[in-house]
C-alpha cells in the first residue's frame, strides 16, 4: 500500500523560506513521478511542481521553488524561497507510476494528507 506523508509546513513571513518533505512508502519510487500541488479553500487544487528525472514548475513558482528527490530515501522535497502571501495553501504530495510526469490532479493515483503553509505579509 502506497503511503505519502508530508512535513515541513508552517508559518513564515513574506520573503522567507520553507522546505517541505514527502516521505513515500510501499513501493520503490525511483520510476514514479512525484508532484506537489496546493489548494486554498474554494479553489481547485493546482499543480506546483513535479519531478521524474528533472523538475517541472508552475509559472507562479518558477525561480522561487525547487523540487528534488532522494530515491534512496524515497523522499521528495520542495524548497520554497522568496515566499509570498499568495503561496499560502495546503500543500499536497502526490505520486503515480508509468514513467511519465503529469501535471493534472486527476492523473495522480496517490496523495498525502497535506501540510499547511501560511505566509504572512
Amino acid at each position: 500500500q502506497v503511503q505519502l506523508v508530508e512535513s515541513g509546513g508552517g508559518l513564515v513571513q513574506a520573503g522567507g523560506s520553507l522546505r517541505l518533505s514527502c516521505a513515500a512508502s510501499g513501493r520503490t519510487f525511483s520510476n514514479y513521478a512525484m508532484g506537489w500541488f496546493r489548494q486554498v479553500p474554494g479553489k481547485e487544487r493546482e499543480f506546483v511542481a513535479g519531478m521524474l528525472r528533472s523538475g517541472v514548475y508552475a509559472d507562479s513558482v518558477k525561480g522561487r521553488f525547487t523540487i528534488s528527490r532522494d530515491n534512496a530515501k524515497n523522499t521528495v522535497y520542495l524548497q520554497m524561497n522568496s515566499l509570498k502571501p499568495e503561496d499560502t495553501a495546503v500543500y499536497y504530495c502526490a505520486t503515480r507510476s508509468g514513467g511519465w510526469l503529469p501535471t493534472r490532479r486527476d492523473e495522480y493515483a496517490y496523495w498525502g494528507q497535506g501540510t499547511q503553509v501560511t505566509v504572512s505579509s
